[in-house]
This record gives structure tokens, C-alpha cells and sequence, in this order.
């Protein structure tokens, strides 16, 4: 059984938290995950620096990085992102559209078929280039639609051009046999899949094992468990990286990372934060 697992903090994890942390802090924190061997983290989004300040200056980041072997992607939701995306020499395009029309409109200002026309045209704008990942954001509940039909998620991601497409449980809804069940579908369609889990409702690290069981090649994480999705109440945040390898070594996963290189990683991110962290392993200590 092989996985990649992608650390997703330096993008999703701190674009959901209050700080706003320099480029040159951002590019210190992909570098220091790096050099833990994880094989890929998602660096950066490119989104205005008005709107979402936490993410400012993705091209700074992205120079400043060192990459320690790792793939590195950025996060492009329109053609002026893609752009920005393009000058630089990231190693992966990410796209996003969720699985319910009201969730685009909410999210993005566009609707479902919108969104999806948008994602396409960057994809062919790629021509690719680089690898591509679309994620499928509310693919197992959305705070506005409610249950979504596991059958329109996976229409939805044979339609798509990508050479990934990733499922994730946006508000922390997913359990492991809808995981399993819905994983077991797109997987037949022949694409890589991933799975990136929230542990909002305390099933992230279940669903995470489910997916993988049931074919996914790709888990989301994020160091410290830091993150979370704002349309979601009480909302814990992401699965922690340094969790869910633990718990993937411990079950004879190899993961290729350096779990001590990482806790002191998370370490270092909560000193710069100022504030205890959601993740477990550092409070619990590694065993054995």
C-alpha cells in the first residue's frame, strides 16, 4: 500500500486561521516541511491580496521556498490566478469547485456549471504543462445543501480533465463507509484519487484510513491540524499531518517522512502562532 500525503497547512491551513503571518514566515514553513521528506505540500493560493491578506504575496513564497525533493503546488480559482501561476516554477496546478451549486455561488460567485466551465478552461489553458489535482469540495455534505448525491460527485469527476481529482470532506461530515463507498466509485473511473479530510466531527483520521483502504493514493493534511473551513460551525480544523503519519507508519504505511523533523516543524508553528495547536501527537508524545 503506497500514499502521498500532501501537507496543505501552508495554503489551507493558515488562509483559514486569523493570523497573517509575512511571505518570508509562509516560505520558512513550507522549507521546514520539506525537509521532513514529505513528497508534496501545497505552498500557496493565488488570490487577491485585499481579500484574503493571509495569503498575500504567493510568488514571494514561492522563490523563498526550498523545496528539499518536495512537489510543490499552488491553488489558481480563475484565469488571473492562472497567470500569476504559470510565471512561477511550482511543480503542480491545483483547481477547486464544490459539489453543490449553492456552495459555488456562496464560495466563488458562480454556479455549479460556471465553476466547472472555469476549472476546465484552466486545464486546457495547462495543456499539460504541469500535473494537475481537482478538489471536490462539500463531496460528502455541504452547510447549505446538506447530504449530496454520492452519484453527482462522481459525474461531476468524470467530466473533469485533471490528471487527479481529490474528495474532500469540506465541513467534517464524511464517515468511513460513505468514504470507502464514494472512493470505491470515482476510483473505477480509472483517475488517481485523494482524499482530504477535516476532523471537525472527530472522523478524520477513520475516514483518512477508509479512503486509503479503499484505493486513494493522495491524503491531505495539515501540520498542527491548524485550518478549517469557514462555512462550517465549530469547525476543528484540518486533519494534523503529524497525526495521520503516525498513524499510517504504525500500520506499516511508509510515508518517506521524518515524523521527528515534523513534530518539530508543528513545534515551530506553534511558536510562531503564540497558541497550543488541534494536533494530538505532541501533547501525547510518539509511541513507541
Amino acid at each position: 500500500m503506497q500514499v502521498t500525503v500532501c501537507d496543505v497547512g501552508p495554503r489551507d491551513g493558515l488562509q483559514n486561521e486569523p493570523d497573517v503571518l509575512p511571505a518570508a514566515t509562509r516560505a520558512e514553513l513550507v522549507s521546514r516541511l520539506a525537509a521532513t521528506g514529505l513528497p508534496r505540500i501545497e505552498a500557496v493560493s493565488f488570490v487577491r491580496d485585499d481579500r484574503v491578506p493571509q495569503m498575500a504575496d504567493a510568488e514571494g513564497v514561492v522563490e523563498a521556498s526550498q523545496r528539499n525533493g518536495a512537489e510543490l503546488s499552488g491553488l489558481v480559482l480563475n484565469e488571473q490566478g492562472f497567470a500569476r501561476f504559470e510565471a512561477t516554477g511550482l511543480d503542480r496546478l491545483n483547481c477547486t469547485l464544490a459539489a453543490t451549486n449553492t456552495f459555488n455561488l456562496r464560495n466563488g460567485n458562480a454556479t455549479l456549471e460556471e465553476a466547472y466551465a472555469r476549472v476546465q478552461s484552466i486545464l486546457a489553458a495547462n495543456a499539460a504543462a504541469r500535473p494537475t489535482t481537482v478538489t471536490i469540495s462539500c463531496a460528502f455534505g455541504c452547510p447549505f445543501e446538506g447530504e449530496v448525491d454520492p452519484g453527482a460527485v462522481v459525474d461531476l469527476c468524470a467530466r473533469l480533465d485533471a490528471d487527479e481529482v481529490s474528495l474532500a470532506d469540506t465541513i467534517g461530515v464524511a464517515t468511513p463507509g460513505r468514504v470507502r463507498a464514494l472512493v470505491d466509485r470515482v476510483a473505477a473511473l480509472g483517475k488517481p484519487v485523494g482524499f482530504h479530510g477535516h476532523n471537525t466531527r472527530n472522523t478524520g483520521y477513520a475516514c483518512a484510513w477508509a479512503a486509503l483502504d479503499s484505493g486513494a493514493t493522495l491524503l491531505d493534511a495539515s501540520v498542527g491540524g491548524i485550518g478549517g473551513c469557514p462555512f462550517s460551525p465549530n469547525a476543528t480544523g484540518n486533519v494534523a499531518t503529524e497525526d495521520l503519519v503516525w498513524q499510517l507508519e504504525r500500520e506499516g504505511v511508509a510515508t518517506g517522512v521524518d515524523l521527528d523533523a515534523l513534530l518539530e516543524a508543528a513545534r515551530w508553528l506553534e511558536g510562531v502562532l503564540a497558541r497550543p495547536l488541534p494536533a494530538y501527537l505532541a501533547r501525547a508524545a510518539r509511541w513507541p
